[in-house]
This record gives structure tokens, C-alpha cells and sequence, in this order.
């Protein structure tokens, strides 16, 4: 009988063996290949709403919240989304094989600093299916082999989709061991992917604190870590109300389940006290529930007591922390506490205070009257993203092709020899 181990191990060991012929084809096979598997997801997409209507199923008997099962839901619109970010990808510019530095040097070396893939990507993911496609699109076109591992929440859908994506596969140059699916949800399959070095390149994973703290604390390969997102909107003594309720609003309930959504709204005591009321209504009109610090409570009687873990808690859930402070340093110290350099934004007028946030702030993404919810490489331009990282080595904020590659040297000479 097979175990969790070898099942992980054998997978990873057919990436790797996949891995040098996927980064020996030519930016046109690997665009070919992104398009056939954006054809195969719209085409067979009912036989992925169904495998994700297993999922649901069992999401529901198992007391999921409406925010994840939100998360986990696909339809045909969310498919096509999927289809058209493959598309992008194969757009876009491929990173492989761009020259980042030439060197000239006395003895006549010319030194060539280039991108090359990095490999095999592990990917460690929770509920939401439309990371399969993403990652796997991303490290196709950037000549990296992959091994996904899903939670178990979208076991049926992780599976069809990469079962469709390799009908379309077997149609191209891609080799077919390039994607591999975990399919043991277990936590043992975690714990074995951790220690893989040798088949593994990096680790990137996707999903909760407790999962990312586990994989940055246990990993022996290197990871790059996708923080979790304790945002913050902070809005200033000087802020437009309007301008200010629309950005609030959005950032916390356009889509609250996802790591650029706001958990706390910081507020100036000042704007507070004459617009905090009018925006609390809107967010409860939006089934938002507000726990706030006594001052907040005073000006919404009907808001929770907001607790130390309150703050330190990202609910991906239509549950919203308010506080009042007195000053944007207030905001900056509260944000340096609680926050998780992910996404942080201001709203204000006064450019001097805007200035001090942006350059103070220390997080991947810093806003000035705009949505957290713009932290996504679509958003930014990149096309589909593998993650957004808040570490500071390597690469950090939504990670797109460049991300995903790695650099190397290459020399050319005419016999030097080094005295």
C-alpha cells in the first residue's frame, strides 16, 4: 500500500525529472501550452463546477463559514477568470533568459548576469482552488516544475482541475510530470514536502498564519514566506468622508475573505467624532460586525468590546476591528503592533502626514486613498500571482514571473586564465 510518503516523494522526484525539459522549451511551446489549458478549463468546466460541488457539500456538513465556503466556490464566471489569467500569463513577457547585468572586465571577460528558472516550486495552499491553475500557469511559463498540495476542503476540485490541465498538456511539449497534485490532505503530506531538499527548490506557501507559521518554522527547504494579512486603513483628521467611507467599505466587504481585504479601521479622533456613526451604519448595512475600543463604543453603542486578540486576529469574515487614535503616529505605532507587512493604507489630505505613513509604514503594500483590496498582481499588472509575499529577501508584494525566477552567471572568455 502506498504511503503518504512515498506518494509525496514520487511526485516530487517526477517534477524534478520533469523540470529540465520543461525549462528547455521556447517561450512560444510554453505559451501554446498556457492556451490549451485556458481552452480545456472553459470547456470542461462543468465537470469542475460539479467535482467543486462535492467540496461545497462537504464544506457545509463540516461547519465552514459562508466567507470560506466564499473562498472555495467556483462558477462559470470564477472559471472563466481562472481561463483568462492562464491567457494573460501567456502574454506576458517571459523573464527566462533576460540579460540583467553585463560585465566587462580588464582581461577581456564578458560577464553575463541572467534569469533562469528556479527549478521545482512546491506550493502549499488552503481553500481556494483558483490558486491550482494560477500556479501552475506561473511556473510553466517561467520553466519551473511544480508540486501543489491543496487542503482538504478542495480535494474534488484541486484534482479535476489538474486532471483537465493535463488533458491539455498532452497536446503540447510540456512534459506531464511538470504539474504534480499531492492528493493526500493529510498533515503528513506537509510535514514530508517540508524536508524535501534535493527535489524541492523553494516552498512557497499559501493560506493562514497557523499554516505559514508552520511551514516557516519547520521547513529545511527554503521558503518564501506569503505572509498572512492584518491590514489596516487608517483615516486621517483631513480625510474626504465620502472619499474615506467609500475606501473603508471596500476594503472591508468587496470580497472580506481574502488576505488584502481591511481587518481594522483605524480612525482619527477628530473624523471620528463627526463621521465615525455614519460609517459604522454603512458597514452594518453590509452585515459587517464592528468590535471597537471604548471611544468607538461611545460614538456606536451597538459595537462589541474589541479585545488585544481581536486586533492580532485576521478574520477573513465580515467581522471589522475599529479604533480611535489621536494622531497618524498613533496609527503607525498601532500598525507596527498588530500588522503583518502585508497592506496598509491612509486616507488623508494632508500631504505631510500622508508622506510619513507611506515612508513609515513598513509592509509590502502601502496605500495612499486607495483600497487594500489593490494588492494583487491582476491589479498591478502582473497577471495571475503565485502569492504576496512579506518577506524582504528575494521578493516581496504580489509576486508575478519575474518572482519566480532565479539568476545565474554566465561567463564567456577567449582562454583567460587567472594568475
Amino acid at each position: 500500500m502506498k504511503t503518504v510518503q512515498s506518494e509525496v516523494r514520487a511526485k516530487a522526484e517526477l517534477a524534478r525529472a520533469a523540470a529540465g525539459r520543461l525549462a528547455a522549451l521556447s517561450t512560444e511551446q510554453k505559451n501554446e501550452a498556457l492556451r490549451r489549458m485556458a481552452d480545456a478549463l472553459t470547456e470542461f468546466q462543468e465537470e469542475i463546477i460539479a467535482a467543486n460541488a462535492e467540496d461545497l457539500e462537504r464544506g457545509r456538513k463540516s461547519g465552514l463559514t459562508a466567507a470560506l465556503l466564499d473562498r472555495l466556490a467556483l462558477n462559470e464566471k470564477r472559471i472563466a477568470g481562472m481561463a483568462e489569467g492562464l491567457r494573460q500569463i501567456a502574454e506576458l513577457p517571459d523573464p527566462v533568459g533576460d540579460t540583467l547585468e553585463e560585465i566587462r572586465r580588464p582581461n577581456g571577460l564578458l560577464i553575463r548576469k541572467i534569469r533562469v528558472p528556479i527549478g521545482v516550486v512546491g506550493i502549499i495552499y488552503e481553500a481556494r482552488p483558483n490558486v491550482t491553475a494560477d500556479a501552475a500557469g506561473l511556473c510553466m511559463k517561467t520553466g519551473n516544475a511544480t508540486v501543489l498540495r491543496g487542503g482538504s476542503a478542495a480535494l474534488s476540485s484541486n484534482g479535476k482541475i489538474v486532471e483537465v490541465l493535463k488533458r491539455a498538456l498532452e497536446q503540447t511539449s510540456v512534459p506531464l510530470d511538470a504539474v504534480q497534485l499531492i492528493e493526500d490532505a493529510s498533515r503528513s503530506s506537509v510535514d514530508e514536502m517540508l524536508k524535501l531538499n534535493g527535489l524541492l527548490d523553494v516552498i512557497i506557501p499559501r493560506g493562514g498564519q497557523s499554516l505559514i507559521r508552520n511551514v516557516v518554522e519547520n521547513a529545511t527547504v527554503p521558503v518564501i514566506e506569503t505572509g498572512a494579512g492584518i491590514c489596516h486603513t487608517y483615516i486621517d483628521e483631513s480625510a474626504d468622508p465620502e472619499m474615506a467611507a467609500r475606501i473603508a467599505v471596500n476594503a472591508k466587504v468587496q470580497r472580506p475573505s481574502v488576505c488584502n481585504a481591511m481587518e481594522t479601521l483605524l480612525v482619527h479622533r477628530h473624523f471620528a467624532r463627526n463621521h465615525l456613526a455614519d460609517l459604522a451604519g454603512r458597514m452594518k448595512e453590509h452585515g459587517v460586525e464592528l468590535r471597537g475600543c471604548a471611544e468607538t463604543r461611545e460614538l456606536v453603542p451597538w459595537a462589541k468590546p474589541a479585545t488585544e486578540t481581536d486586533y492580532a486576529t485576521e478574520y477573513n469574515d465580515l467581522i471589522l476591528n475599529v479604533r480611535v487614535v489621536g494622531s497618524v503616529d498613533e496609527a503607525i505605532d498601532h500598525i507596527s503592533r498588530y500588522g503583518t507587512m502585508h497592506s496598509e493604507c491612509i486616507v488623508t489630505e494632508d500631504a505631510a502626514n500622508a508622506e510619513k505613513f507611506l515612508s513609515r509604514v513598513d509592509a509590502a503594500a502601502v496605500f495612499h486613498n486607495a483600497s487594500t483590496r489593490f494588492t494583487d498582481g491582476f491589479e498591478f499588472g502582473f497577471g495571475a500571482e503565485i502569492g504576496i509575499s512579506t518577506q524582504k529577501l528575494h521578493a516581496r508584494g504580489p509576486m508575478g514571473l519575474p518572482a519566480l525566477t532565479s539568476t545565474k552567471y554566465v561567463v564567456l572568455g577567449n582562454g583567460q586564465i587567472r594568475e
